[in-house]
């Protein structure tokens, strides 16, 4: 073994020794979503994993436009084209308002503005408020739900919505 290919992968052991344990590895995967365009095309995927009490939504997406956009749980699990409306509103099963910065606190359904970079790509993780069988029997319950994302950037405080805009990309939550 060269000395570089050495540096190197003592440097990347290094790196990664720094951004997580084994502890903050996801135990299991209990859901998933392939995300697409109303035109069919593939747009990503969302994993839904779960870490003892904690459930994080992990997204990688492709093919949007540059910029931020809304990104939300959604009542339904249903993605009709063209418009996703069959979706429904955003999930909120507390009957909370909208956003981060509303008084009023967020619902479940209110993720973080995906950022897509010029590549046209994006990825996200994000741990969701409650525990993990409070919040899989929310997601999974009857009627399903829906993971969709927006044509512009949520504001944090518009109620219901965000004022996010069209639903651009659209994908069903399965269990795992």
């Amino acid at each position: 073994m060269t000395y570089r290919l050495a540096a190197v992968l003592l440097s990347a052991t290094t790196m990664m020794g720094a951004c997580t344990t084994i502890d903050d590895l996801p135990e299991e995967r209990v859901g998933s979503a392939t995300l697409r365009t109303a035109q069919g095309l593939p747009a990503g995927t969302v994993q839904l994993l779960r870490n003892n009490d904690t459930v994080t939504v992990t997204v990688a997406a492709v093919g949007l436009q540059p910029g931020e956009h809304g990104f939300h749980l959604h009542t339904t699990g249903e993605c009709r084209a063209p418009d996703f409306a069959s979706a429904g509103g955003h999930l909120n099963p507390g009957n909370n308002t909208h956003g981060s910065l509303s008084t009023g606190g967020k619902h479940l359904g209110d993720l973080p503005n995906l950022v897509v970079g010029a590549n046209r790509t994006a990825s996200a993780q994000i741990d969701l408020d409650g525990s993990a069988d409070t919040v899989l029997s929310q997601i999974f319950d009857a009627d399903g739900a829906a993971v969709v994302i927006h044509a512009g950037p949520d504001d944090y405080v518009t109620d219901p919505a965000g004022d996010a805009g069209s639903r651009v990309a659209c994908g069903v939550l399965q269990p795992a």
